[in-house]
């Protein structure tokens, strides 16, 4: 393996333990941001101390988490320039662009509004305070659109033109950008996956806090409206990412090809249930596949008998389109003999963790739903401390979804045009990224372990001793 190559893999690592660690904050600021706007609605309309007490509550976590947030994100932005080079030199025209309107317009406008929802606490009138909040909750989602845009180009690219001249793309249509269907259905998936994180989260600590009989009216207030919520998001995400399938089976057949083991084409595909292949990157075959009959065909194009096209045929479809001289797609000739295939074990399972995740995640919804309905949902200690361990669920559905996501488009970092071997730093020695992936993965250590600390010792009080200490008093007692 060269040095470059060996590079090329540490920067991979790195880019991956970052990306993950900041999407833990990303659909939880998220959730979190449009639960405090909705509990404040609740107490702006009746009154009720127990919604101002939810609101500061879940409104100090909501915090904890955008900061975190903020301070994990910027590390990746620097990351295009130290170990991305030649990707930011290829994409630099398009991913301009969006990442200006996320810093400028939605980042802008979120820190802004927050500023004056901390601050405003019996000084900005009710009703402005309040539009403070859902300022925040919707620039939150601003924010996360323009970022799924910018990510969606890598995964189908549109609005663009190639220079052949200076070997980049350049924009053409920056509304091509914007209204890429992958960027408008993985931005609907993600506001799905938020209010289940947000939720979950919710029901977890307001489990923790009823099994003790602490602050019940305020804790049960919280979950009488996350109940719902992630009933229904689960429901729904389950739905729009059926049709994502579709999608995806259109745009990126090779990801989803590796992500059910289908390795030849053919028609009337089931679902694989469980495979098992030898163990390497490309298998081409399964020695083990158990399936759920023409479930697949379903799933990937909305029919139970159609075709399918798998890994072993796309791969001699792509060196064709690829690597033939006569194709209008012909990038070199180094590129005839290539795999095209992500690594196919972490496509599999990477899927199913996060569909597992989803439907456990909706049908814990659906049961505290109707708990909740039923009256019994403060009493049912079962259900309650169920809750506990399943507040996890959501943050490893996320990981699993970007991990099948970005690591599926393998071998490309813009699919089709511009290969993850070609988009590294080539000036950038192993060593010098051997440090800073030291020194990031130390630093986000400590860093986890002193925001989880204060996340979970802040998620541990109950509102009263939150409050307790406070000078100011308007809002009955509850300013920051």
């Amino acid at each position: 393996m060269t040095i470059a190559m060996t590079s090329l893999e540490l920067a991979r690592w790195q880019f991956g333990i970052t990306t993950l660690y900041h999407f833990i904050f990303v659909p939880l600021t998220i959730g979190l941001a449009f639960f405090t706007a909705w509990y404040q609605t609740r107490w702006y309309r009746t009154k009720e101390e127990k919604w101002l007490r939810a609101t500061r509550f879940w409104g100090k976590l909501m915090l904890i988490s955008f900061a975190l947030g903020v301070a994990t994100g910027l590390v990746q932005e620097f990351q295009f320039g130290m170990n991305w080079s030649q990707y930011s030199r290829f994409v630099g025209d398009i991913f301009g662009a969006p990442l200006a309107m996320e810093g400028l317009a939605a980042f802008f406008v979120e820190s802004t509004f927050l500023g004056l929802w901390i601050f405003g606490w019996g000084r900005l009138s009710e009703k402005v305070h309040l539009a403070c909040m859902w300022a925040v909750s919707l620039s939150t989602m601003l924010s996360a659109f323009f970022i799924l845009a910018a990510n969606s180009w890598m995964q189908h690219p549109v609005g663009y033109e190639l220079n052949k001249a200076t070997g980049k793309v350049e924009l053409t249509s920056i509304w091509d950008v914007l209204t890429n269907s992958t960027a408008l259905y993985a931005m609907t998936h993600t506001m799905l996956a938020a209010a289940l994180t947000g939720g979950m989260v919710i029901a977890g600590i307001s489990a923790w806090h009823l099994l003790k009989k602490n602050e019940v009216e305020v804790f049960s207030g919280s979950m009488k409206i996350a109940l719902p919520s992630l009933a229904v998001a689960g429901l729904a995400t389950l739905a729009v990412g059926h049709f994502n399938g579709i999608l995806m089976s259109e745009q990126q057949p090779m990801k989803m090809a590796a992500a059910d083991a289908v390795f030849k084409t053919e028609s009337g595909v089931g679902l694989s249930l469980f495979a098992t292949g030898e163990f390497k990157g490309n298998p081409e075959e399964t020695n083990r596949n158990v399936k759920l009959p023409n479930a697949l065909s379903f799933i990937m194009t909305g029919k139970p008998d159609s075709e399918v096209k798998g890994v072993n045929n796309l791969n001699d479809e792509y060196r064709q389109r690829f690597g033939d001289p006569d194709s209008p797609d012909y990038l070199g000739s180094e590129f005839k003999d290539m795999d095209y295939a992500p690594i196919v074990w972490v496509a599999y399972w990477s899927w199913r963790v996060m569909l597992g995740c989803g439907f456990a995640l909706a049908l814990f919804g659906l049961v505290g739903w109707w708990l909740n309905r039923r009256g019994k949902l403060a009493d049912s200690r079962r259900f309650l401390k169920v809750a506990l361990p399943a507040a996890s669920l959501p943050f490893i559905a996320a990981a699993a979804g970007w991990i099948f996501t970005e690591m599926g488009r393998q071998p490309w970092v813009v699919f089709g045009l511009l290969r993850t071997q070609d988009a590294n730093s080539p000036t950038v020695s192993s060593g010098e990224v051997w440090l800073t992936l030291v020194g990031f993965t130390l630093l986000y250590g400590v860093l986890a372990v002193f925001a989880g600390k204060l996340f979970f010792k802040t998620a541990s009080k109950g509102p009263a001793e939150i409050e307790e200490g406070d000078e100011d008093k308007p809002y009955l007692g509850m300013a920051y």
